[in-house]
Parts: structure tokens; sequence; C-alpha cells
């Protein structure tokens, strides 16, 4: 209590409690009264020659709000002064360390306001969202400092997930990659396509800051992913898996990469626009794991036709056990670079072939609409019921019929099904011309 008067004291009279000496208060009471306020605000007690911090006193600073910004820098300057002159490294000076960050966390809350803050802004094709989160502490993109959610103000683009404060946001150069990603949908499927520094003039790829490789005036580092440099700002050395060297060298070791190719591969990691078949060939001749995965996605698309004409496997919903890898219900040639990360790993395998055996359940055993779609080897005429996905089946490139391997590539004949099919289109077109005849 005692305190506070003396506080409503100053701001009656419009007194800075720092405009007079610790030593002038033997002679003056209101020369006390403003060091005990000095005292308020640096957390610190002279009853103690030491400067010993106090917890009630240091927590009084950051409850009263009446401090002005004229304040708040005084009282930061005599913070200083304090560290300096207590013991190194002692709990005195590490508390007063302390305290000297609470007062600068102050003042940015007076310089940073966040009540009139929009909640949306849009910009350079960026919708940038106010975050509500306080306590999670994230990097600013644009200046390259810490985002103290506490205290500031920041925005997250929910395309690219660019992260900044307000006060950074009329200072972006740089467009959203979603838009990149929509419009052109397609990977850099050279390996480190460098130029050199001076087809950049020597300048950032981005925000077009002076680099070199030495360092001056800033360091030039290169992404391996576009082949280009840039500046320290623009390039955090973040590592990312290069797609043309998985498709080209079968190699998934992270490489240094800028900050907007880390967004935009984030971004295509899970789209399916690479054809592997076109692109590289032979590289389902050197991983075999890649031809096991092809043969699982045939025969999907072979069990696909059953599902949708059957009305229990659509009340299941069989085909979104596939959801998230949707191209797998669609074709069998493209693929995603997350496929191809999950392939290496071993954990598309195992997923896959669950899928398949879950789904051949069910046409062959569970469901006898689906049984009754099954096909009887006409050649033999022998052996249980076929399926175009079975693996000792092979199916007839014209008209889809299904017979036993062996007796398929053994008969040098055509297939009956076929012939049958032939032999009823001709009589269709005899029927009406021996009509007209008659």
């Amino acid at each position: 209590m005692e305190c506070d008067e003396k506080l409503v004291r100053f701001r009656q009279a419009h007194l800075n409690p720092f405009n007079k000496q610790p030593g002038q208060g033997q002679h003056d009471q209101e020369a006390g009264d403003d060091l005990s306020c000095r005292d308020s605000l640096l957390g610190l007690s002279h009853g103690d020659p030491g400067f010993q911090c106090s917890e009630r006193v240091m927590d009084l600073g950051l409850a009263e709000d009446h401090f002005s910004r004229p304040v708040l820098r005084q009282a930061i300057e005599e913070c200083k002064q304090v560290i300096l002159e207590l013991p190194e490294h002692s709990e005195r000076q590490k508390d007063a360390v302390v305290r000297l960050i609470h007062l600068r966390l102050k003042l940015q809350e007076l310089k940073d306001p966040s009540e009139d803050e929009p909640n949306i802004r849009v910009l350079l094709e960026h919708r940038f969202y106010k975050e509500k989160s306080k306590s999670v502490k994230q990097t600013c993109d644009k200046c390259n400092a810490i985002i103290w959610g506490l205290i500031q103000t920041w925005y997250t683009c929910t395309g690219c997930y660019y992260r900044c404060h307000s006060k950074c946001l009329n200072l972006i150069t740089k467009p959203c990659v979603r838009s990149k990603v929509s419009h052109q949908a397609e990977y850099e499927l050279s390996i480190c396509p460098e130029t050199g520094l001076d087809s950049q003039d020597y300048r950032c790829a981005e925000c077009r800051a002076p680099i070199s490789l030495r360092g001056v005036p800033s360091e030039a580092r290169q992404c391996d992913y576009t082949g280009l440099y840039y500046c320290g700002n623009c390039h955090w050395n973040d590592l990312a898996i290069i797609p043309a060297r998985v498709i080209h060298n079968w190699d998934f070791e992270p490489r240094k990469v800028s900050r907007c190719s880390m967004r935009y591969l984030a971004l295509m990691v899970s789209r399916p626009v690479l054809k592997l078949r076109e692109i590289n060939p032979l590289l389902f001749n050197y991983v075999e794991e890649l031809v096991e995965i092809r043969k699982l996605r045939q025969d999907i698309l072979l069990m696909k036709p059953y599902f949708i004409t059957c009305k229990e496997a659509m009340e299941a919903r069989l085909l979104l056990q596939l959801q998230d890898r949707q191209h797998f219900v669609e074709n069998d040639e493209m693929y995603s670079l997350q496929d191809l990360v999950d392939i290496q790993a071993g954990r598309l395998s195992c997923s896959l072939t669950e899928i398949h055996t879950l789904f051949a359940k069910h046409i062959k055993l569970d469901c006898e609409r689906c049984q009754a779609k099954g096909f009887v080897c006409e050649l033999c005429k022998e052996g249980d019921v076929l399926f175009p996905f079975d693996s000792h089946t092979s199916v007839c490139t014209d008209c889809s019929a299904v017979f036993h391997r062996d007796c398929y590539y053994d008969n040098s004949t055509t297939c009956p099904r076929c012939a049958r099919l032939s032999l009823r289109k001709q009589s269709l077109f005899r029927g009406p011309s021996a009509e007209e005849q008659a």
C-alpha cells in the first residue's frame, strides 16, 4: 500500500523517478520516493548492499500498466548498468538479466500492439490469418527473427505456411508458392542445374541482395534443387529430398535448399506428377520394390470394376482405403515423391499388400455377387473360378476373358471368346441381308 501511494503521488506531480540520483534521497523525501519507484522497475532492493533482487518488487513493474516508453527505456539503461556493476556469474546478476528481459518485452509490447490488427490479410496471393497461439515460438520468414507469440502479432499463410510478424507483412516480395503449385505442378528434373553467380549478377535469386562466395557482403548459399544462389535470409540451410536425385540416382539423401524451394517441395510431395516409365524406364530394372508396387497397383485397377458395381463394397467404402493415394485407383503410371520415399523405406509395400489382401478377400470369399463375376478357363474348362488379378492367370487384351496362364500360352489358336463374339457379329450382319433377298 505504501508503494502504491508513492506511485500515485508521482503520477499526480508528473515526476520522472529517474531524474534524481540515489545519493540525494538522504536529503529529500521525494528523491527517496523516486528511488523506490526506480527500484520497483529494476526489481532491486537497496536494503541489501549487493543490490539483491526481490521477487515481490520484480513483479510490480509487470503488474503496472502506467509506465510509458521513455520510462521503460530509462529503466532498461539503469538495469544494464546494474548488471555491469554486479559480480559476474552471480545469482544477483542472473536475476537482473531476467528483469532486463522482462523490461524489454514490456517495451516491445507497447511498440507492437495487436488489438487493431485484422484477422485476414491478402498480399501477393498469400492469404494470411492472424495466429491465436501465444505459447509457440516461431521464426519470421522475412526478417529471420524470433516471433514472441505472447506479446507480438504474427500471421501464417494458409497456402504455403509462410510465417511473419505483422510489421513484416508489407515488406514481403515473394508471391505464394501455392499459386505455382496450382498452375504449374512440375518438378525440376535436372540435378542441381547451376548456372553460376555471374548469371545472377552476384545477387540473391530471391531478394536481390548482394552476395559472394567469400561471404562479403553476404554469404552465397546454393540451393540443390534450383541450382541458384541465395543470401542467408532466404536460405536457412534447410534439408529436403531432391526429386531429380531420386528419379535418376535413387538417392534419398536430404540436401540443402532455400526457403522458397523448401515450401514448394513440401506442397508438391504428395502430388502424383512423376511418370517414371517416361522419365527413367530403366529404374524398374534396378529397383525390385517398384516392380512389386506396379503389380499391386495393376491388380487394384482390375478390382475397381467389381467394387463400383457391388452394393456391399460401396456401403463398406472399400475404395476409401486408398483415399490418401487416390491416383492408385486411377492409373498405374503416376507416382508422387512421397510414394517413392515410402517405397524406399518399405512402408508402401506393406500397406499396399494389406489393402490388396482385403480387396481380394471381399471379391473371392465375402461377396457372392462379386464371385458370380468370375471366369472359367474356356481352354481347359477345369479348376476354380478365375479372376483377372490372380497371379496364375492371363487376360485377353481384346475381350478381357481370363484363362490359366499355362493354357493361354500353350494354346496357339485364338481366344475362344473372341471367336464366339466374332461369329455373333457376322450373324447379325448376315441376318438383315438374307431378309432383304427373300
